[in-house]
Formats: C-alpha cells, sequence, structure tokens
C-alpha cells in the first residue's frame, strides 16, 4: 500500500469513536477521555484503552496498539489492505480535484479533533485541581489506616508526603448513555500528578474501605454488575509523577515505581535515602511510545523518540533507578521500562538507567508486607 494512496487520510481523519462503533466493539465504558474494557483480541476486563484525543488504542497484555486502521486490523483480523478498504472502501483514481478536497476535508478533521483534544484535556485539568482543592490533610484520616494496612506503618513513614491528601466522601462516577453517575462516594486518598513545570495536572485517586483487609473498596457498577478498579486518574497524566520526596531541583538519585504503594514501599526500605521518590503513575506514563514494528522488537525496549511528552527525570538526576513489580507479564514489563530508561538516557546526557526487580509474582509492596512468592 503506497503512501499515496488518498485513503489513507480519509481513515486518519475518521475520529477513533467512530471505527470503534463501526467494529461493533462491546463492554467499553468511557473513563475521562478513554474507553477502557475488554480487549477485542485477548479479552480481560479492563486492559484494552482507546485514547479519544490521540485517536489511538492500547492493550496492556497483548500490547496491541496503534490507529484506526490498526484497530481494524486486530478486530477484524485483517491484512492492512484489507483493513484499508473495510474502513474507507476500495480504491480509486482520483482527479486532482477531488484529491484537493479530500485532503482538505480530512485537514479540517484533523483540527476539529485537535480542538475537541485540547478542550477535553483542560476540562479534565480543571476537574483534577478542583478535586485537589476539596481535599484535606491526610494525617490522621483514613489514609494513614489505609497505608498502614499497605505495611507502610508510621514508624516508617512518620511524615505523610505534602502530595497526598483525603477526600472523605469522594463520588464514584460511571459514564452511562444519560452521561456520568455516580456509582458510589466513599472515603479516598488523593495524589497530585504533578508536571514537568511542577503544575498540578492530574489527581490520582484511591477509594478506602476500611472494612477490608487490604483497605481498598470494591465498587460495584449496578448497572452490569462489573467491578470497577479501585483506583483511576482524572486530568492530564502524560509525562508527569507523584512527587512522594525528593528536591527536584537537587536530588541526584531518583528511583520510581508504577504505584504510589510501590515507590513507597521502596522509599521506607531505607536503599538510597537521600535519593528521590516519585511514582510513575502507571507504566505506560513510565515507557513511554515504543517501537514495535518489525521482528524481534515488541520485547527490545526500544523507545519511540517522537514522543515528546513520555516522562523525563529533572536535569539535576544522574541515576534513574525503575521499580518492576514481578507480578505482571515480565518480558512485556522490563520492554517497556528498557524503552523508557533508553529514552531518559538519550535525552539526558551522562544518565544512568536501572531495573530493579521484585520478585516473580510480587510487587515491593507484597515484599515489605513479608508475603511469600507465588
Amino acid at each position: 500500500m503506497v503512501e499515496s494512496d488518498h485513503r489513507l487520510a480519509d481513515a486518519k481523519a475518521m475520529p477513533i469513536e467512530q471505527v470503534v462503533n463501526l467494529l461493533g466493539i462491546q463492554g467499553l465504558a468511557r473513563a475521562g477521555h478513554e474507553l477502557v474494557g475488554p480487549c477485542p483480541s485477548c479479552g480481560g476486563r479492563d486492559r484494552f484503552g482507546v485514547n479519544l484525543r490521540k485517536g489511538v488504542f492500547l492493550c496492556r497484555r497483548c500490547d496491541a496498539k496503534g490507529g484506526n486502521i490498526d484497530l481494524v486490523m486486530l478486530t477484524m483480523g485483517m491484512e492492512f489492505k484489507a483493513a484499508l478498504g473495510w474502513l474507507v472502501g476500495p480504491s480509486q483514481e482520483l482527479s486532482a480535484e477531488e484529491r484537493r478536497k479530500r485532503e482538505k476535508r480530512a485537514e479540517q478533521n484533523r483540527l476539529v479533533n485537535e480542538a475537541r483534544a485540547a478542550r477535553e484535556r483542560q476540562d479534565a485539568i480543571r476537574m483534577a485541581r478542583e478535586i485537589w482543592a476539596d481535599g484535606k490533610p491526610a494525617e490522621g484520616t483514613a489514609v494513614r489506616e489505609y497505608l498502614s494496612r499497605r505495611g507502610i506503618a508510621q514508624d516508617l513513614l512518620p511524615v505523610m508526603p505534602k502530595c497526598i491528601r483525603f477526600a472523605p466522601a469522594l463520588p464514584f462516577t460511571v459514564k452511562s448513555e444519560k452521561g456520568w453517575k455516580v456509582i458510589h462516594t466513599g472515603p479516598a486518598m488523593l495524589a497530585a500528578v504533578q508536571g514537568p513545570d511542577g503544575m498540578l495536572s492530574a489527581v490520582h485517586r484511591t477509594w478506602i474501605d476500611l472494612d477490608r483487609p487490604n483497605g481498598k473498596a470494591v465498587v460495584t457498577d449496578p448497572a452490569t454488575g462489573e467491578v470497577q478498579p479501585s483506583k483511576k486518574v482524572i486530568g492530564s497524566k502524560k509525562g508527569g509523577a507523584i512527587r512522594l520526596s525528593g528536591n527536584a531541583h537537587q536530588a541526584e538519585v531518583m528511583v520510581m515505581g508504577e504505584g504510589i504503594e510501590t515507590t513507597l514501599s521502596a522509599m521506607v526500605s531505607g536503599v538510597d535515602a537521600g535519593a528521590m521518590f516519585w511514582a510513575g503513575v502507571d507504566l505506560g506514563n513510565m515507557a513511554g511510545r515504543r517501537r514495535t514494528r518489525g521482528e524481534g522488537v515488541k520485547f527490545a525496549g526500544l523507545p519511540d523518540l517522537e514522543d515528546d511528552e513520555a516522562f523525563l527525570p529533572p536535569a539535576c538526576v544522574t541515576r534513574l533507578v525503575y521499580v518492576m513489580d514481578g507480578d505482571s507479564e515480565p518480558r512485556l514489563t522490563r520492554a517497556k521500562l528498557l524503552a523508557g530508561l533508553r529514552r531518559a538516557m538519550l535525552k539526558r546526557p551522562g544518565l544512568k538507567g536501572q531495573i530493579a526487580s521484585a520478585p516473580q509474582g510480587l510487587d515491593l509492596n507484597d515484599v515489605l508486607m513479608g508475603k511469600a512468592h507465588g
């Protein structure tokens, strides 16, 4: 398929939500600017996400990702040429005038999509800042007990990080046909996600239920019976981090885990006492986009250097340590972390990168709580 085929521009200009609807993909629920649910290829519950702002999708399990044509290929089991024809029709010769019209329409669609995505992003950031502003100091609240349940007792963490707050009654919302609906209201731990400029760009929320052994709430959508994730992010997390400790202008070592509990577990363990400990929010944010096309490339850990929004440590950092959880697929997890480290080392000459792995089947918080290998 040659790049001059006019249908490529037509296919890329289509809103990806329209492609989802055309394909009849079922079970996806709106979560902010994403559709989340089972992967049309490998199934699951919430491992598959469609980013409506950027027009891309990603499965955290089978690592399928891409844009509109890739989504057709994944769902329909087609090769590229057949998928393109399915999406925008058969190839045909176009006059120069018709080609200009199509290119103009595609550009107009692109600008409309980008403007809508920018508005949605700003709305999400505004909502995140409102939630954060309404939060209360976390000390002496259910947050302290929740962290203790996770092995992070007060004697290990005597001072609560400033980036953590408490919401006594935070609504848990899901998308419905009539808009957003509240399916649960309860206490939650809030964590500020700060962008590279230090400004709050998102809020990570963990709903708490101290009647449960691990302290995490179990939230079920009454309309579908589906159990929802107890942790959600609102705002723009790309390139940001939860700054649990350390001076962003002085510390030379950064230790970063994917989640709050993992990173706090590393922090209270006493290793690298002078380091910054930041949580990366999720693996995709730590890794950024990767190169995956080509034989042997999927697990090679090669960064896509055109991803200018991927996380980078502050300029003062000379050693970046990524904590690798042992309870996820090891080859793919390591490939993603390697891509993130390699990008950072290329962008920050002189930086050294390292992966610190938890035992197989466990994350670092499991180790802190003394769980056995499983």
